[in-house]
């Protein structure tokens, strides 16, 4: 390149001075978090903290009780049992957390030492990327990546890739002003990093190098933590708070009333008090442990983890727990178009040529081959790859289609001349010596259609030049690339004398061979529309979630799009749509105002997607956004839901939440469904789990009031607190997903996730199975109880203290009750009955595994659960009464669906 002698380019001190001001051509990685913070960090849920605080009570009553009351070291078993709790739900967390991190691209690996050619001391020279600094001149050829931003000094038919920065994948560069395009993402006298020359040459000054550029712009901002938090964690706290002040409460409650009793009964004695005070306070604390949801934050952690497998089954790859859930609750899904809505090749949308004539067919497609600078990788030969000007890859992978093999094409002909395409020209040429008409000198022009029309005198096939430009301008008004093609055959009298730089002579009409052209034909090429998106923007739409298109490509191509996955309507009008230019200029104040109208963004810039992300959750609105390069990262790890796409860049992949593997839109929507799915199976147990907790913390109160001694033991409540509902979040989590859910609006973000209906069915329930048990232990302290049959027959007697015979009674019952109210949480929201199985071999399978369970414990637990074993008629009188929960249950969703069937 003769360029090259006009620059000197840096000297080696110049070199220094400019790494020392400016820095080093590294993007610097972000801090990592060690492994032992990361842990530590999930001790922040205020379930756990509750659990803490609790356990902390425990350990300093045990240690009351074993040393000052000199009981057995058995005291020791709730504290240990709390501890064990939440090493669990922590533990499980963050193992699945760091197991799902191991299966991403930690980060963008940038290969730093990849060489660059540069102009140094007035010599052209290789160094690494590493050693560019500001001011370098660099050389750009065809396939080579830009290792820093600069300015262009010199371009020659120079094209670039700035795909994983602006979505686009072609954009023309030059250095002439007159050339410049105003409505560019970038200006068109610059590159950038991370960018790729698709087609020419030329070089350019840096300006900016390492973190300062552009690519190291969006990669920094996507290692900033927002900490957003996301729906469930909100709503999880409040659960949390209203959990801590109703224990609270409760246990003031309780301590008020025994001060009363104290008082009323007893004379005063400062040590009789003291003792009773202590025994008070310890109720107190007893109360509130019980109260605590021990099972909930393992309950959450479980659901989580076990829908991060089965999404994984979909093609979602999950590496933060809470993205699974958040999906459900999201109301906007901002997504790119370049390879997340469209398949990022350019394909032929439609070809109009004559193709019954069998010569002007073969003159096209050796036209096709042959006047290209355009390649098709195929080491793959199921999916070939275009390489070089995706427009023309785009004619290459056609012929394929066809059948036809380029490459032998280009072998069979001889290349006599070429002119390159130049925005001045808007065509290319190829003079050949023919394989479709054997000894024959043809000359191949395709590009502008308006511009070859000159050229041409006849048109080959039954078309006129109005049905040509009528059917070009439908495609052009679709946002389609369109070109014409067209050949001339050279006499054979000065075909043999022929030279370089003919082609241009004959354009240019300085020969006496005439221009009198054959038009062939014209063709559409298009980045084509994802076959599985229309659909997938369709189940979102309709599952009250609104979509958003932000894209570098023009305002026509964006809409286009838009009205092709059926996102922009007849209906849309200016306010829906946006450029980049425009959307910055738009104070914050006004953005919010027209933020929720917006359908399509288009010419964005990387940080205009982060600031639509920003600007939608200050409008309290849930986020999700997709997309697949490096200009999409800040706006993935800004939003409460990133979505990379599998064949992403590693920088879009860090910043995720979710990769969508298959890179299908359609995956989206299953997300969509899990996460809808999985806040309903977490509601589930928290009705089952409060339910359970009513029921205990009533139990309690009555026998601290009545002066009853406890009918549940610390191991008892251990088990029902901790080990049956650990199985029970299994069983309420292993529930599938349903496609129910996906008719529904969003939830509302900042909703009690308990429910009124929740609530209805928690003080109901809760107070039938409390006056249930409290009548069974009434019955069971005043009778001489031997067998349940003997419950035909007894007398009532005085109070009398409960042998451990009528305590495994009783704990049988209270389980067995639990037990089978686990369906009526499972049946919760279904209109289904809770006997519905389909799918549900887990749950099947770990009800069982609690009932066995209950089983062994009261057969062979012994002092540490206090019971002694029951006869197979105790079982199954308890069974059977218990079951009447699930009868109840089944009864009234059968007149809650008949209710709403009529309606």
């Amino acid at each position: 390149m003769e360029y090259k002698q006009h620059y000197v380019g840096l000297n080696e001190p110049e070199v220094e001075e400019s790494r020392l001001k400016f820095g080093e051509n590294i993007l610097t990685p972000p801090a990592q978090t060690p492994l032992w913070k990361r842990f530590i960090v999930k001790f922040n849920d205020p379930l756990i903290i509750i659990l803490l605080v609790a356990g902390i009570f425990s350990i300093g009553i045990s240690f009351y009780e074993h040393f000052a009351l000199n009981e057995g070291t058995q005291v020791f078993f709730e504290p240990v049992g709390i501890f064990i709790a939440i090493l669990l739900a922590t533990g499980l967390a963050f193992f699945f957390e760091e197991k799902a991190n191991k299966a991403f691209s930690i980060l963008n690996q940038v290969d730093d030492d990849e060489l660059v050619e540069v102009i140094r001391n007035g010599n052209t020279t290789n160094i690494t990327k590493r050693e560019v600094v500001v001011g370098d001149i660099v050389l750009l050829n065809t396939g080579a990546n830009i290792p820093a931003d600069g300015e262009l000094l010199n371009a020659i038919s120079l094209s670039v890739d700035e795909s994983t920065l602006t979505g686009e994948p072609i954009c023309k560069k030059s250095t002439k002003p007159e050339e410049f395009d105003n409505d560019a993402t970038f200006p068109t006298n610059h590159v950038l990093r991370g960018t790729k020359v698709m087609e020419g040459h030329g070089l350019f000054r840096v300006t900016r190098v390492g973190d300062a550029t552009e690519n190291g712009k969006v990669f920094t901002a996507a290692q900033i933590d927002n900490s957003v938090k996301t729906p469930l964690t909100e709503q999880l706290n409040r659960l949390g708070k209203l959990i801590t002040w109703a224990s609270y409460g409760l246990g003031t409650l309780i301590l008020a009333g025994r001060l009363l009793m104290f008082f009323n009964e007893y004379p005063f004695d400062w040590v009789h008090f003291i003792q009773y005070f202590l025994d008070s306070i310890m109720i107190c604390v007893t109360l509130i442990v019980v109260a605590v949801p021990e099972g909930l934050p393992m309950a959450v952690t479980l659901s989580l983890a076990y829908s991060m497998r089965r999404m994984l089954q979909t093609n979602n790859l999950v590496r933060k727990m809470h993205a699974c859930e958040t999906m459900g609750a999201t109301t906007v899904i901002c997504t790119d178009k370049t390879g997340t809505l469209t398949q990022n090749q350019m394909r032929v949308y439609a070809m109009q040529a004559n193709r019954e004539d069998a010569t002007h067919e073969a003159l096209l497609k050796e036209g096709i081959a042959v006047n290209s600078t355009a390649s098709l990788d195929l080491s793959n030969p199921e999916k070939p790859v275009a390489l070089g000007n995706p427009t023309e890859g785009a004619l290459l992978l056609w012929l394929r289609e066809q059948g036809a093999d380029y490459q032998q094409m280009r072998n069979d002909v001889e290349i006599v001349d070429e002119l390159p395409f130049s925005t001045e020209r808007k065509y290319m040429a190829t003079l050949v010596r023919s394989a479709s008409l054997p000894n024959k000198t043809i000359l191949y022009v395709k590009g502008a259609t308006d511009i070859i029309r000159q050229f041409c005198t006849s048109l080959a096939g039954n078309t006129s030049w109005d049905e040509i430009f009528a059917q070009l301008q439908a495609w052009q008004n679709k946002a389609m690339r369109t070109l014409g093609f067209a050949y001339l055959e050279l006499p054979e009298t000065v075909a043999a004398d022929l030279g370089t730089g003919v082609i241009a002579k004959i354009m240019n009409g300085e020969t006496d061979i005439a221009a009198d052209f054959c038009f062939l034909g014209i063709v559409a090429i298009a980045d084509p529309v994802r076959k599985e998106v229309p659909a997938a923007v369709k189940e979102c739409i309709d599952a009250g979630i609104s979509v958003k298109i932000v894209t570098g490509d023009t305002p026509g191509t964006a809409k286009e799009i838009g009205r092709q996955v059926g996102l922009w309507t007849e209906e849309d009008t200016d306010r829906n749509i946006i450029t980049g230019p425009e959307f910055a200029a738009l104070t914050d104040e006004e953005l919010k105002q027209r933020v929720l109208d917006l359908k399509i963004i288009a010419r964005a810039k990387p940080m205009d997607k982060k600031r639509l992300v920003e600007t939608l959750q200050s409008l309290n609105q849930v986020v999700a956004v997709t997309g697949d390069g490096t200009n999409d990262a800040p706006a993935l790890k800004a939003a409460h839901v990133g979505l990379s796409m599998g064949d992403g860049t590693s920088v879009a992949k860090e910043a995720s939440d979710i990769t969508i593997v298959d890179n299908s839109f359609l995956s989206i929507g299953r997300a969509v469904m899990w996460g809808r799915s999985l806040y309903l199976n977490i509601q589930r147990f928290i009705l089952f789990q409060l339910t359970v907790n009513v029921v205990a913390c009533l139990i309690v109160l009555a026998g601290a009031f009545m002066g009853t001694q406890s009918p549940l033991t610390v191991t008892q409540m251990l088990w029902v607190n901790l080990i049956m509902d650990t199985f029970a979040a299994m069983a309420l989590a292993s529930l599938p997903p349903s496609k129910k859910v996906m008719t529904d609006q969003p939830r509302n973000r900042h909703a009690f996730i308990i429910t009124r209906d929740m609530w209805t069915r928690i003080g109901t329930l809760g107070s039938i199975f409390f006056l249930t048990l409290l009548i069974f232990l009434y019955v069971l302290e005043h009778s001489d109880i031997r067998q349940l049959t003997d419950l035909q027959q007894f007398n009532f007697s005085n109070h009398k203290e409960l042998t451990p015979y009528e305590l495994s009674l009783f704990f049988t019952m209270f389980v067995m009750l639990q037990f089978w109210n686990m369906f009526n949480a499972r049946a919760f929201a279904t209109n289904r009955s809770a006997f519905h199985f389909k799918g549900c071999r887990g749950f099947g399978f770990i009800v069982l595994m609690i009932l066995i369970g209950q089983i062994l414990i009261v057969e062979l637990g012994g002092q540490m659960f206090s019971v002694t074993p029951l006869s197979l008629t105790d079982w199954a009188i308890i069974i059977a009464a218990s079951s009447g929960v699930l009868l109840f249950g089944e009864v009234f969703r059968w007149f809650t669906c008949k209710k709403k069937n009529q309606e």
